[in-house]
């Protein structure tokens, strides 16, 4: 899948406050890619969907350090 074939989805929270700023996810089959909403075009984190689930308890703030 070439990463003109993703399709990015961001959260409902994201356009509230700091003018919209936001990261975007695209999963894909092998991978999970995650970009800045303001610069689509910018830099991209790839992510095995392994690390992808490790993290988003400490982004959603239920995770237990």
């Amino acid at each position: 899948m070439s990463t003109a074939e993703l399709h990015w989805f961001k959260s409902s929270y994201s356009d509230s406050g700091e003018a919209g700023s936001c990261v975007e996810v695209a999963p894909a089959p092998t991978t999970i890619h995650i970009r800045d909403s303001k610069t689509p075009t910018g830099p991209r984190l790839t992510l095995a969907p392994e690390a992808w689930s490790a993290f988003l308890p400490y982004a959603s703030g239920s995770s237990v350090i």
